[in-house]
């Protein structure tokens, strides 16, 4: 009383002053302040009652109390090694990692003791099932089937909780060293044998295309046969055409009494008779008897039938005179 008294106050104020302080002790008691990224729960006497969000909340002071605090921020759950067993008793080891974030602070609070370590193991038992039931190389090549395995497995399984698991990720698989062996020279003997393969199928098209080159020549040779046959065969004709003509002409000139036109019919298959023999390779020396009476007489022929043909006047180069010059009496000429 003596310190009141010194300042002044009696015993209102001092009463005053007292509420005051209470209500500001009672006033920072009932404000609380969640951080972003998190929700509070609040407990009153024990029991849950309700959940405060990011910001400024106002609770019963001395009665209700802050139960939990739950980050409901995405986070990252690192899955140790394990050794798994696969379907065709091959021993690997693989870890990972599981993304998940609480959608229900209450349930995760109050569902489930232990939050993290729940989700942990049960990422560890589904990953041994899952990939217990593959085999080794299945294993190795479907790892995105496998993450989708264990995210729907998962994600059914901590529903409960409040937790939604967002992504599950197998990051290492490691066989053993022999195995790991093993694969390398499977896959060196695959590769050799798609490499035999293929040089076998570059072989066979080369074959065949070939094949279709040497077709296509046979073929235009074939062709080119064909129209040089054509060809010989209407010279041979236009040939017989003229022969049977010149024939006719001579036929015409002997059926008229032209005996000059006999001496050349004659002396043109003499003189080409000759030729072939002349020509034949074998033959170097040629000895036969031949009259120059009966060429020249021949020859002689040919001019009456040119004059016949031409006209009266003499052609250019013709002989002057036709009589017949005296018999070599049999001599052979050397040709």
């Amino acid at each position: 009383m003596n310190i009141f008294s010194e300042f002044g106050l009696d015993g209102l104020s001092v009463v005053l002053i007292g509420l005051g302080l209470l209500f500001v002790l009672v006033l920072f008691a009932g404000a609380k302040t969640v951080p972003q990224g998190y929700n509070f729960t609040i407990e009153r006497f024990g029991k849950y009652t309700r959940t405060l969000k990011p910001g400024l909340n106002l609770i019963v002071p001395f009665i209700d109390t802050i139960g939990k605090r739950i980050n409901v921020m995405e986070q990252v759950l690192d899955v140790p090694h394990q050794e798994v067993i696969t379907r065709d008793n091959a021993s690997i080891t693989a870890n990972g990692v599981t993304f998940y974030q609480i959608l229900d602070a209450a349930a995760a609070a109050y569902e489930v003791a232990h939050l993290e370590n729940a989700i942990l193991n049960l990422t560890m038992t589904n990953t041994r099932t899952v990939m217990g039931a593959m085999d080794l190389d299945e294993l190795l090549s479907h790892r995105d089937e496998i993450n989708e395995r264990l995210l729907r497995v998962v994600d059914t399984a901590v529903a409960p909780w409040g937790v939604k698991i967002t992504r599950i990720e197998i990051k290492d698989i490691d066989p053993p060293k022999d195995l790991v062996e093993s694969m390398g020279r499977q896959m060196k003997a695959e590769r050799e044998k798609r490499a035999t393969i293929l040089e076998a199928e570059g072989q066979r098209q080369a074959a065949i295309l070939q094949a279709e080159g040497a077709k296509q020549a046979q073929v235009l040779e074939a062709e080119g046969r064909k129209e040089a046959a054509f060809r010989d065969a209407e010279a041979r004709e236009r040939s017989a055409e003229a022969e049977a003509k010149a024939t006719q002409m001579v036929s015409d000139a002997i059926a008229s009494g032209n005996v000059q036109a006999i001496n050349y019919f004659v002396a043109n298959n003499y003189i080409e008779a000759l030729g072939k023999l002349a020509t034949s390779p074998n033959q170097k020396v040629l000895m036969l008897p031949v009259e120059a009476s009966s060429v020249i007489g021949a020859i002689g022929g040919i001019a009456e039938i040119a004059r016949e043909t031409f006209g009266p006047e003499r052609p250019a180069g013709a002989a002057r005179s036709t009589s017949r010059p005296p018999s070599s009496g049999g001599q052979g000429e050397r040709t």
